[in-house]
């Protein structure tokens, strides 16, 4: 059966986020993609702004939750392997994902990924620097087309929305052991080093160690202990 995902463009929007929410608390199934050519009040994680020039993409889907489905969190590292392999479409060498969401191309960021919850409905938002990348004061950055694979916003869209619901069906059929698997065969090598901004200010440094069960980041410090990160911002040292 082929797949037809319901997917909607505006020229312009505040945020594909705030719309997607606007539209599931007015009854949208799961399955329904926003995307903007532009957007004038984009967001990433912890609130931050996203710059969001023309050429990118900028786009959000909701998941409904159901009673039997793995824990709601989990879902972000289903984004993550469904956006690299939408991203190995046009780029056969891919991605390196990030915990817990992010895609880096030789260490520069290439999108992010944004969740966030109203009742029953998740909307993902996911940026993809497609034909610009912005300078940002914290990390380098980098677009496809920066590699040699231009893409259209539209034309990546529909690839993203065809490995979203396959690995959407695989985490609600088979649990998290497949997604969880996925991401770390995507991931960076066991032994990278890392620091995990908390969201209390705390900074913590260690070798990237593997995942949880649950999908959380394990850091082995330089004491051998092992940290689990639930929450915060990751950079490789």
């Amino acid at each position: 059966m082929s797949f037809h995902p319901d997917i909607r463009a505006v020229a312009e929007t505040g945020s594909t986020n705030a719309d997607m929410l606007a539209l599931a608390s007015a009854g949208a199934a799961e399955g329904s993609w926003l995307r903007a050519e532009r957007q004038t009040g984009g967001k990433g994680r912890q609130g931050r702004a996203w710059d969001s020039p023309p050429g990118n993409l900028y786009a959000s889907t909701l998941v409904r939750l159901r009673p039997a489905d793995p824990p709601a969190a989990t879902l972000a590292l289903v984004a993550a392997v469904a956006l690299e392999e939408a991203v190995r479409v046009f780029l056969p060498s891919g991605a390196t994902i990030k915990w817990p969401n992010d895609l880096l191309i030789s260490g520069s960021k290439l999108s992010g990924i944004l969740l966030e919850r109203a009742g029953d409905a998740i909307v993902i938002g996911t940026g993809v620097n497609l034909a610009h990348h912005p300078g940002l004061p914290d990390r380098p950055t980098t677009s496809l087309a920066a590699h040699g694979a231009p893409v259209g916003p539209a034309t990546f869209l529909g690839a993203l929305a065809d490995t979203f619901a396959r690995w959407l069906a695989r985490w609600r059929q088979e649990g998290l052991d497949p997604v969880r698997q996925r991401w770390l065969d995507r991931a960076h090598a066991p032994g990278t080093a890392l620091t995990a901004r908390l969201p209390d200010g705390e900074a913590v440094d260690g070798l990237f160690d593997g995942l949880t069960g649950d999908g959380a980041l394990i850091l082995r410090l330089a004491s051998r202990a092992r940290r689990v990160i639930h929450a915060g911002d990751v950079f490789l040292i």
